[in-house]
């Protein structure tokens, strides 16, 4: 995607170093920065200087590039791949990624890693972007069948799943830019997705590609959806389970609820790599991340001087949790969107496309 005139992928290797978009600037501010170590990797990640399942992946892999440069021995590379596993528990394709670095890593001699695992990250990096154009083209679909002469599509989504979440393009905002680009009329409805506020990310995204948005409370969407103002909810997710359960950021869940309450569809936008074919027990199973209490307690943003600033707004004696993520069951769920097309979310319509995949 551009940022001015100047092509931006959200990761990339920048000679012996990786460059990354600091997302904690944004929306105020557009700015990168470089990691130069594997440590630098993991805390970009857990930081959420990076986030987004697609991107935090392609991130850890190429810290395990990082890490092989100055030292390619067994012992740094189950180091590595340990330290950025414990980064950020939730999002499956953290440990997609990382397994495949140590799988293709692992038989190989130790001088030849260093070579190895700037190709095999740059190689996740790129099919990324190659899933999510997919993707949107799948999707695009449902805007298309959606549209009608002289109606604007009403989109809802929750948290950012653009092409700041992944390499390029997104995965739930890539249907929308399609359309866009295409002459359909389309606006999307941003949840704040608070206490991080990434519905800032998306608004600050679909601004600079001249997408229609209007930034909402999270506790909005019910009431939009009563009145009939949206047509269509489609979000990412960090893990998808074979029968259909999507697990995203905190919310979704109650947007699904909302959804099928007014007989809004409601998708789940996710390249192949985010379904984990290994759970059994959605409720049981998924990690779901618990952040810190100051994501509540402060808000960051500028002062009428212009100046960056944090405020607090809650008393620090307050009790606070702040769990991440939930989880919507399938039958909220109308479908799955994937590279490979949209499928039912269910265990039968999964199935289909791992057989599709293999």
């Amino acid at each position: 995607m551009k940022v001015g005139d100047v092509n931006y992928r959200s990761v990339w290797r920048d000679g012996d170093n990786v460059g990354i978009v600091d997302q904690t600037r944004l929306p105020y501010e557009f700015g990168t920065l470089r990691l130069h170590t594997c440590e630098e990797a993991a805390h970009a990640i857990k930081s959420m200087k990076v986030r987004g399942a697609p991107l935090i992946g392609a991130v850890a892999a190429y810290g395990v590039a990082l890490a092989m440069r100055s030292d390619a021995s067994d012992g740094a590379l189950a180091a590595a791949t340990d330290r950025l596993m414990r980064t950020r528990p939730t999002a499956v394709n953290l440990r997609w990624s990382l397994e495949r670095m140590r799988q293709h890593l692992g038989p190989l001699a130790p001088e030849q890693r260093g070579k190895a695992a700037w190709a095999e990250a740059q190689g996740i990096a790129d099919e990324d972007i190659e899933l999510n154009r997919a993707i949107g083209r799948h999707g695009l679909k449902l805007i298309r069948d959606a549209a009608k002469p002289g109606k604007t599509i009403n989109v809802l989504t929750h948290c950012n799943a653009g092409w700041l979440a992944t390499v390029d393009y997104g995965t739930a905002l890539a249907p929308i830019y399609l359309a866009h680009d295409e002459g359909i009329a389309v606006h999307v409805w941003v949840d704040e997705t608070r206490p991080r506020s990434q519905g800032f990310l998306t608004a600050w995204e679909l601004g600079s590609h001249g997408v229609p948005y209007t930034l909402i409370a999270d506790n909005a969407g019910g009431h939009l959806m009563q009145k009939g103002k949206v047509d269509l909810v489609i979000v990412g997710a960090d893990r998808v389970t074979p029968d259909g359960h999507v697990c995203n950021k905190i919310g979704t869940y109650l947007k699904a609820l909302a959804a099928k309450h007014n007989g809004v569809p409601f998708f789940a936008a996710v390249p192949s790599p985010t379904i984990d074919w290994t759970i059994a027990d959605a409720m049981g199973e998924i990690p779901i991340e618990e952040r810190s209490a100051d994501e509540i307690r402060y808000v960051h943003g500028l002062d009428d001087k212009g100046k960056a600033a944090r405020i607090e707004i809650g008393a620090r004696d307050m009790k606070v949790a702040n769990p991440g993520f939930d989880v919507t069951p399938p039958e909220l769920v109308t479908g799955i969107i994937t590279e490979l097309g949209i499928c039912a979310a269910t265990r039968e319509g999964l199935a289909s496309i791992r057989t599709n995949s293999t």
